[in-house]
């Protein structure tokens, strides 16, 4: 493997970002079209090591060696405020994100990293709740010298990611949407967090859920029979 490094991705727009981080994982997943929506979702492995986070961000691959994370580290170097590192290390041993790769993200301003694979560390990532997403947490340490790939289309965790896609993560889990449905996304799901918003008011008015969603009738054509 002789390994290829793109210095850039495709750019997203800064105002689509902003907008973005505030569009929950679960909302764009509900508004993306159903043939789009399996296929930008992560499986349930991909979990956040801590609730109570969100981040959104463009994509910056990486395709490292077995083992080896010398790729990730120069995406980290090549990164920029707001970006999102996508890590396909396919679940083998070998860390691909540690406490001090997050001190440095941190201070860069990087979104944060999204690993089909191990991360460690995991205490004291947890303490500063920098935003980590993984398939796995495990302590063995990776080496450090051999080639793979940087802003290529991955897959990770079974989703088709390509530099420059939008990536959107929190508590439900991490979903990239293609830069071609990211506008046309975002739009949508900021609608539909303000019609949960208004159903939220509704029911702290007094609604129930089963008025809100209209399912007297549909209940009623089941014939389920009640005693």
């Amino acid at each position: 493997m002789t390994g290829v490094v793109h210095l850039e991705a495709p750019a997203l727009d800064a105002a689509l970002l902003e907008a973005a981080r505030e569009c929950a994982v679960s909302d764009l997943h509900e508004v993306l079209p159903s043939s789009e929506r399996s296929a930008a979702t992560m499986s349930e492995r991909m979990r956040p090591l801590a609730l109570g986070i969100r981040m959104a961000g463009r994509a910056i691959t990486v395709r490292p060696a077995p083992g080896d994370n010398l790729m990730l580290h120069r995406a980290l170097k090549l990164a920029h405020a707001g970006d999102v590192l996508v890590v396909a290390a396919d679940g083998v041993p070998g860390a691909q994100w540690g406490y001090l790769a997050a001190l440095h993200a941190e201070r860069v301003g990087i979104a944060g990293v999204v690993v089909h694979g191990n991360i460690r560390d995991a205490d004291d990532l947890n303490r500063m709740r920098y935003p980590v997403w993984s398939t796995a947490i495990h302590p063995a340490h990776p080496e450090k010298k051999a080639p793979g790939e940087v802003n290529v289309t991955v897959l990770c965790d079974g989703v088709t990611v390509h530099p420059g896609d939008l990536v959107v993560a929190d508590g439900d889990g991490v979903i990239v949407v293609p830069r071609a449905l990211a506008a046309e996304a975002v739009a949508a799901t900021r609608r539909r967090a303000a019609e949960e918003k208004g159903a939220a008011e509704r029911i702290a008015q007094g609604a129930t859920l089963w008025d809100l969603h209209d399912l007297e009738a549909r209940y009623a054509a089941l014939g389920v029979h009640e005693s």
